[in-house]
């Protein structure tokens, strides 16, 4: 049995942070990282079921053309991320009452929409990016056991491009589901290796007051290539939500649009209508 200080429950049952009983949630599931981005999504839903928030994390379950679909809201961070993947899980995968994993598992499909900036000159602003691997820069990860979900040697390649100082802890790289890949793909999506920092500043290589321990990393980002994958955007999330779905058995799929691009120094002239574009784009295929 899963102890209370481990598995911590509300009053009436729900799970601690997201405030979520298991009938709450659909088993397909979108993630925006700003809570007031979930009803840009929700606004096109034939109908809402449920709507609650706690904190940061805003969750509204409806259907489209007959699909149960909930969006949730996780804030920024890797951090956010595990508790988030981990409740998510628990709603679906352990007994609430006798807190005891079940005998048989659900696989969740989860979607990320969100918003990044490009580290390549040609993936320009208000074009669709899709992290066909995702490459965590944080170490959250790293409390878990990864290695039989994790790509040693495309990890290992990269530390020797950038000359990655490991005091920062070791990078770790984790593919998309081939599943969702397949339903959301199409030409007009760039796929690469999506960046995942722990940080907006000093991580991502921006300099204000102090200075970071590699100033040149995000150059070095940009022309590492690993049999043909090459890493197309640097954000918050990605990298912990494909790792954390590999060893929980759920289906993750990371989608960006591209607001910035870094190599250009260049800002969408209308971030929001790139962002609508890419919702409406990920429920037309999802909700097929």
């Amino acid at each position: 049995m899963i102890k209370s200080s481990e598995l911590i429950l509300n009053p009436d049952g729900s799970v601690y942070h997201l405030n979520l009983l298991p009938e709450n949630i659909a088993h397909d599931i979108i993630f925006v990282g700003d809570q007031n981005r979930v009803e840009k999504i929700t606004q096109f839903f034939d109908t809402i079921e449920f709507s609650t928030q706690k904190r940061e994390f805003k969750t509204q379950t409806g259907t489209i053309k007959g699909k149960r679909i909930t969006v949730m809201s996780t804030g920024i961070g890797p951090d956010n991320i595990d508790i988030v993947m981990n409740e998510l899980d628990a709603l679906v995968n352990i007994d609430l009452v006798t807190r005891k994993p079940k005998e048989n598992l659900t696989s969740l499909n989860i979607i990320r929409i969100g918003t990044s900036g490009s580290l390549q000159a040609d993936i320009p602003c208000d074009s669709f990016v899709m992290a066909k691997f995702g490459l965590g820069l944080d170490n959250m990860l790293r409390s878990y056991l990864i290695d039989e979900v994790s790509i040693p040697e495309m990890e290992d390649a990269f530390i020797k491009h950038t000359n990655w100082d490991l005091r920062k802890g070791k990078p770790y790289i984790i593919p998309c589901s081939e599943e969702l890949e397949k339903l959301i793909e199409s030409e007009k999506i760039h796929k690469g290796i999506t960046a995942t920092a722990g940080g907006f500043y000093g991580p991502q290589g921006r300099i204000l007051r102090l200075n970071i321990q590699d100033e040149s990393l995000n150059s070095k980002m940009d022309n590492f290539n690993f049999e043909d994958n090459r890493i197309t955007n640097l954000e918050m999330e990605t990298g912990a939500i494909y790792g954390l779905g590999k060893l929980l058995g759920h289906n993750c799929l990371s989608l960006n649009a591209i607001i910035a691009n870094r190599a250009s120094g260049t800002f969408s002239e209308d971030p929001y209508k790139a962002v609508d574009e890419l919702i409406a784009y990920a429920l037309e295929k999802l909700s097929k």
